[in-house]
């Protein structure tokens, strides 16, 4: 299981351990400072209708927009994937008339009602591209498009944490007897862009179906909202600072999530991050059952991207390894290992 965690926004995507059961909802009310999850099936609530039904139907229906582009193609009707993606996101809607002919073609596509997306046109709007916030423009450039994190937050995913930006995170990984992952803490030291400040969202993402939150344990700050989507596999965590900031202000954010065994060892934990990071420190420890053959650091320029600047680390006594970054730019940084023999 990999992980790939935002810092600026802490976005933990615990995403390379394979394999976990399912969650024990007892174990979460029984420890002390934890919050059980709340299990949803689809995406944030949005509150802009006409993207909020578009997004739905896609993914029930389970089509990229590649497919769907290609599929009006072949009803004579051109819409780009990037006017698709405008569209879902809420930054512009269809107003003309071939757009709004792709639109009844879309409802037929996506097996809706008759008007059931076109009634949901709010009035036209003023001509000229919406920008994206600061927030948003940034993250894309790291997460690229339709990432997991941006259908996991939704509308919140053009503001999510402008108010706030990280100056330091601390991630600590913990690997089982198995080689699965069990446990990532992470501490996020916040400082305030503007007056106000007092929450901020956090994001994990999960490869493997099997691999759900077990428990969660927030020990700086006060858990507001903790909701697994289980089609998107994440977890939204939404973490208040007990008090409002000043600007400038910084406030520590700590939390800390049980994850249940997966069917396969991780491979990997990595954080993105859309703005410069002060300093990032990574520790993974390692059970004495399952040590691996050897570790490495690298650094991707966007999710997904092949890695580079990849050199080795070693392992210490305690059975971990670590890596320590300064004045880190945006991008993905990880670690990853093997538990195979050494070659």
């Amino acid at each position: 299981m990999s992980s790939r965690a935002e810092a600026g926004v802490g976005l933990p995507d615990t995403g390379d351990t394979k394999g976990v059961g399912r969650p024990d909802s007892g174990a979460a009310e029984r420890a002390a400072g934890s919050r059980t999850v709340t299990e949803i099936d689809g995406g944030a609530t949005e509150a802009d209708a006409f993207p909020t039904a578009l997004r739905e139907a896609l993914g029930r229906r389970g089509l990229s927009l590649e497919r769907v582009s290609e599929r009006l193609r072949a009803r004579g009707i051109g819409v780009s994937q990037a006017t698709l993606s405008s569209w879902q996101r809420g930054r512009s809607q269809p107003e003309r008339a071939r757009s709004l002919r792709a639109v009844e073609v879309l409802e037929e596509i996506l097996d809706l009602p008759g008007g059931a997306l076109r009634s949901l046109l709010g009035p036209r709007r003023p001509r000229g591209r919406v920008a994206p916030a600061r927030g948003e423009g940034a993250a894309l450039q790291v997460l690229g498009e339709d990432s997991v994190v941006e259908k996991a937050l939704g509308e919140r995913f053009r503001h999510f944490n402008q108010e706030t930006g990280s100056l330091l995170i601390h991630d600590v990984v913990t690997l089982g007897g198995t080689g699965t992952l069990s446990n990532i803490t992470t501490t996020n030291v916040l400082r305030a862009s503007r007056a106000g400040a007092e929450r901020a969202l956090f994001v994990l993402s999960f490869d493997d179906e099997q691999a759900e939150p077990l428990d969660i344990r927030v020990t700086s700050g006060r858990l507001g909202e903790a909701t697994y989507l289980k089609g998107l596999k994440s977890l939204v965590l939404e973490i208040h600072f007990g008090r409002e900031l000043a600007k400038l202000d910084t406030t520590v954010v700590s939390y800390s999530v049980d994850v249940s065994p997966s069917r396969e060892p991780a491979t990997h934990y990595e954080r993105w991050s859309r703005a410069n990071l002060h300093e990032y420190l990574q520790q993974v420890f390692f059970h004495p059952d399952a040590l691996p053959s050897g570790c490495r650091r690298y650094f991707r320029d966007q999710v997904g991207s092949p890695p580079r600047s990849q050199r080795r680390i070693s392992m210490n006594d305690s059975h971990s390894t670590h890596v320590l970054a300064s004045r880190c730019k945006p991008g993905v940084h990880g670690v990853a290992w093997d538990f195979g023999t050494t070659e």
